[in-house]
């Protein structure tokens, strides 16, 4: 199974970036893991959220396979615990998913279309969290899940 992070924006600030290389790299021990970044025109400064969220919707839906396992981040979503997270990822390799993505939306969420393709919506927390910083956030939760998956000393009850 491989994994995808899919997000919408820009490129990250330098001290994400670091932690989001370093927390990659350590999931390519488990897992083959890529990031996508939809970079957006510039002319959508001036677009209403409405309109903003059809043009990433578009974006998304060209690069969606229809055999993808899609799980939308988004506030609305279930929440998990670090170890329902590992179970989550390890039942979809035992399904034999070929590719599992984790879709971050853009600053004003995902549109109502792309969140029923989602076969799983997940929140993160109930707090408000930058952009950028979800990202990491992400990436280190499915690092804590595969160490736990493996039963090694990472994660800590």
């Amino acid at each position: 199974m491989k994994i995808e992070c899919w997000t919408i924006g820009k490129q990250d600030e330098s001290y994400i970036s670091e932690g989001v290389q370093d927390f990659t790299k350590r999931i390519g021990n488990y897992y083959p893991i890529e990031w996508r970044l939809f970079s957006l025109k510039k002319t959508v400064a001036t677009y209403t959220p409405q309109k903003l969220k059809q043009e990433e919707n578009e974006l998304i839906q060209a690069a969606l396979k229809p055999e993808d396992w899609l799980v939308c981040l988004d506030e609305k979503g279930k929440s998990l615990t670090s170890r329902k997270l590992a179970a989550f990822i390890q039942d979809r390799g035992n399904e034999a998913v070929k590719r599992l993505v984790f879709l971050i939306g853009g600053a004003y969420g995902l549109e109502e279309t792309i969140l029923k393709k989602s076969k799983f919506t997940w929140s993160l927390s109930e707090l408000t969290f930058p952009h950028q910083l979800v990202r990491l956030i992400l990436v280190e939760q499915i690092y804590r899940a595969c160490t736990i998956g493996r039963n090694e000393k990472y994660h800590h009850d």
